[in-house]
């Protein structure tokens, strides 16, 4: 019989811009009913700095003021709950190619509040800018005729993944990488099985020197043209050969998806 799951690694909150507005109590309330023991809250941290449109960025990260509240709700709760389940504060920190040091001077700020964290890939840098990956299928398709095909979409986010791997963000920095094939996301609509192993393979031994976790994260199987975890296909299997250790993470941005999909296996 298999380990049933304990913990939702990846859980937002009613201070995420394009979430819910559920209250904490009802993501805990939902944890506490699927016997979870431990679930964290990772809102995603401050953007670094205005790299793209500034009302598109709005709704990707809260502010600096917002985080204050985040952390300062959360700790209430953590103390509500303490009896009945683990529960951390946490950042999903953006690499966001060229902010290194303001990214690591965020951390610096916040880290000795966290208990966890995600580093998460959303945007790639072009010569002429940057690109969200995730915004939508209209947009990942501009992107996949700017750079010529899906294939170079996918070799230049698994490049901006290894640099996130390696950049120096400072003792904070988070050793969990989240939804490690968030580019697949409009696979149904843009299909492809990217074979380029010995990249592939590159990263994850890089993950596997640095004792790196990654985020199985179920979100992308409710994305309607995904309908599929991430990590999968060749990365999926590359990190099961070399045991890097999977931690479960529903992305939930509202309550009801705490813990979902938790069956599905790497």
């Amino acid at each position: 019989m298999e380990n049933k799951v304990v913990r939702d690694g990846h859980i937002h909150s009613p201070y995420c811009p394009h979430g819910t507005k559920d209250p904490f109590e009802l993501y805990v309330e939902k944890a506490i009913e699927l016997g979870l023991q431990e679930m964290s809250f990772t809102e995603h941290m401050p953007l670094p700095g205005v790299f793209m449109d500034e009302e598109f960025l709005k709704e990707c990260s809260p502010t600096i003021e917002v985080i204050e509240e985040y952390i300062k709700e959360l700790d209430s709760i953590k103390e509500k709950y303490a009896n009945v389940i683990k529960i951390n504060t946490g950042f999903e920190v953006d690499y966001v190619e060229g902010y290194e040091e303001k990214t690591k001077e965020l951390l610096d700020r916040y880290g000795s509040k966290l208990q966890d964290g995600i580093l998460s890939v959303h945007f790639i840098k072009l010569e002429d800018g940057y690109y969200c990956v995730d915004l939508g299928p209209k947009q990942f398709g501009e992107l996949v005729e700017k750079l010529g095909s899906i294939e170079k979409v996918y070799d230049k986010y698994f490049e901006t993944l290894l640099k996130a791997v390696r950049a120096d963000l400072g003792k904070y920095k988070p050793k969990r990488i989240g939804h490690p094939t968030l580019v697949r996301i409009f696979n149904k609509e843009y299909p492809l099985e990217y074979n380029n192993l010995d990249f592939l393979e590159e990263l994850v031994k890089e993950l596997k020197a640095r004792n790196y976790e990654i985020d199985f994260n179920t979100a992308g199987n409710r994305k309607p043209y995904c309908k599929e975890v991430y990590p999968s296909g060749a990365f999926a299997e590359l990190i099961k050969r070399y045991g890097i250790n999977v931690v479960y993470g529903s992305d939930a941005h509202t309550a009801s998806d705490v813990g979902r999909d938790f069956s599905l296996k790497l």
